[in-house]
Order: structure tokens, then C-alpha cells, then sequence
């Protein structure tokens, strides 16, 4: 297999070189990689030993089979949908797209050319996310109830897409993972008050049938460092889980129980569990190059992060008019058309 990286920028240059381990370990052929920035592109280039091109264009001529896509999310749209008419699988990284169309019309491209389409949804691949997705579906945690989710950081805000569509399409797609459905209603605040028409603050609530997950992001927090952190409330056990350490689950067997019309709290304490460490990014590309080969379907399909994008815009479309969107009656017309199927 022939693997392409198109975008080296910070994120990219992680793809780069995992391509390139695996190059070195014999599980793919060769890397190839691409950027319009071409100091950068020869720097890593001559760095991994490896071939560069300019052109994205050039790389289904090249033999490339599959390839990351890391490059200025409004790009995406454009590079993806021409490297699956040309024959080559793609990993788009997050956001599939900026909207639903745009997304969608990759999702179908991809399914109209037979090519493997995977984004890059990375959580799904989180050591401790998995650890803890299992406990939930064997019923350790009880009745899911509510999911807090918080990404904190002190940093200027992106030129391009703000914190939202950067951060909040994460956790979006970890509601949706965990909870193993999608959200009735949506309510979503924005704050643009650094960089207009770019949001720096994100405040998103959504509501399940039976649970609620509040989704808080901001690049404006200058108060804990990084921090990115999950809290599962369950009705036997809760969990929490902090992103920045891999392979760690922790667990707190507390309840609120009934006994003789009386409510109690129950407290067993804290259970620290440990998962397997593995790298998220070497883990996603791994499962996209195996799917690409045709053994399994992504983690994260093209219909995820399609799927994902619509619920950013629900959540855009909340903020914009100040009130609850139900997003079964604002998706009704897309089941009618058929956007679902890939």
C-alpha cells in the first residue's frame, strides 16, 4: 500500500509520521506527502526518507492507495471528493466538512466510487474511551443519565473555525458514541467576543431520550492549564475520564438509593482502572488502513462525521435564533432524501 499525507501543517505532521513508522515497520509500502508549503513539505520529506509533491491532484497518478486529509477544514470538501474519484480511500480528519451539504456529497462520492471513507474522530480510538464504552455497554455503569464535558485553554482564537466546529465536534461525536443514539433537542450558546464571527466559547446542552450531555469548550479559560475531561453519571456506577491521561478509567460506585420512602446515598468509593496504552492517532490510521484493505468498516465511517456536522449546525442554528432546535423535525426532510445511506 502506498499511503499520502496532504497537509503537514501541526496536526499533519503527526500523520506524517506515523505513516512513516508504519512505513519503517513494513505495514505499509511507501508514504508520500503533500503541502502547498514547500520548505515545510521538503524539511519532513527528507527527514522520513520519503517522496513530496505539491499537487495533491498528482497522487492517485502516483499509485497512492489511501491518504490523510489534514488540511484547512474548508478545504476538505474539495480534496476528498477529487482523491475519491481518482481511486484513492480517504481519512478526512474533523470536521468532515464545514456543512452538511458539502459533507454529505463526500459520504456519497465515496459510496458512488466503492472507496473507503474514514474521519478522523480520534476519540473513538482514546484507550480509556474504549475501556469505558465497553463498561457502559455491559451494563456496569447502569441507565446512563448525564455526560459533563469540559475542554479548557488559553489561546488566541483560530482564523478559520471556531471553537465549535474545532472542539465541540469531538464531543458531539462522543455523546452520540456513549449514549449509542442521537440527541432530541440541541441548545448551544456562542461567544465571538476576541475574533468576530469566530467563536472562542462554546456552551452546547443536549437532550436523549432518558439523558443529557453538556458540552462546555473555550480558548479562553486561562485557569486550569489545558484541560479536557469527561464525567459519566450513571445509575449504578459514574465514571471520569481525563483525555490527557490516555489509558486511565476511574470509577466511583455512589448511587442515590430508596429504602422505606427515604432517599440515601450510597458511596462504595473510587476504583482506578488502567486500559491498554496505545497512541489514539497510530490506532486510527491503523484501523483506516486495515479498512482500506478491505478487513472491517472505520471506527468513525464518512456517516459519523456527517452526521456530526449536521448537529454542529443544529447547534449553530440554536444559538442564532436563542432557543431549543428539535433535531428529529429539523432532519425529517433528510431522511425523506435519503442522506442517511452511504
Amino acid at each position: 500500500m502506498k499511503y499520502g499525507v496532504i497537509g503537514t501543517g501541526y496536526w499533519g505532521s503527526n500523520h506524517a509520521r506515523v505513516a512513516a513508522e508504519l512505513a519503517s515497520e513494513g505495514a505499509i509500502d511507501d508514504v508520500v506527502l503533500c503541502d502547498v508549503d514547500e520548505s515545510r513539505l521538503a524539511d519532513l520529506s527528507e527527514s522520513y526518507g520519503v517522496e513530496s509533491v505539491t499537487d495533491y491532484e498528482r497522487l492517485p497518478e502516483l499509485g497512492v492507495d489511501a491518504a490523510t486529509v489534514s488540511t484547512p477544514s474548508p478545504t476538505h470538501h474539495e480534496i476528498a471528493t477529487t482523491l475519491l474519484e481518482g481511486g484513492v480511500d480517504v481519512l478526512v480528519e474533523k470536521p468532515l466538512a464545514l456543512d452538511s451539504d458539502a459533507a454529505w456529497d463526500i459520504v456519497e462520492t465515496a459510496r458512488e466510487h466503492g472507496r473507503t471513507l474514514a474521519v478522523g474522530h480520534i476519540f473513538r480510538h482514546h484507550p480509556a474511551l474504549i475501556d469505558l464504552a465497553e463498561r457502559i455497554d455491559r451494563g456496569e455503569l447502569g441507565r446512563i443519565k448525564y455526560l459533563s464535558t469540559s475542554r479548557f485553554s488559553f489561546r488566541a482564537p483560530r482564523e478559520t473555525t471556531g471553537a465549535l466546529y474545532s472542539l465541540g465536534v469531538h464531543d458531539v461525536d462522543i455523546s452520540n458514541h456513549l449514549l449509542d443514539g442521537e440527541p432530541e433537542r440541541v441548545y448551544c450558546s456562542l461567544d465571538d467576543a476576541v475574533r468576530e464571527g469566530i467563536d472562542e466559547t462554546a456552551t452546547l446542552v443536549m437532550e436523549y431520550d432518558g439523558a443529557t450531555s453538556v458540552i462546555n469548550e473555550s480558548w479562553q479559560v486561562p485557569v486550569f492549564g489545558k484541560r479536557r475531561d469527561l464525567v459519566v453519571v450513571g445509575s449504578e456506577k459514574s465514571a471520569y475520564v481525563d483525555y490527557l491521561d490516555d489509558n486511565v478509567v476511574e470509577l466511583y460506585d455512589s448511587r442515590v438509593t430508596a429504602r422505606d420512602g427515604e432517599l440515601r446515598v450510597r458511596d462504595e468509593g473510587r476504583q482506578v482502572h488502567e486500559a491498554e496504552s496505545d497512541e489514539p492517532l497510530r490506532a486510527e490510521i491503523e484501523d483506516f488502513v486495515a479498512a482500506s484493505r478491505g478487513d472491517g468498516t472505520p471506527r468513525a465511517t464518512g456517516r459519523v462525521g456527517a452526521r456530526a456536522v449536521e448537529l454542529l449546525e443544529h447547534a449553530v442554528r440554536s444559538a442564532d435564533e436563542h432557543a431549543v432546535v428539535s433535531v428529529g423535525e429539523a432532519d425529517a426532510g433528510l431522511e425523506a432524501i435519503g442522506r442517511r445511506s452511504e
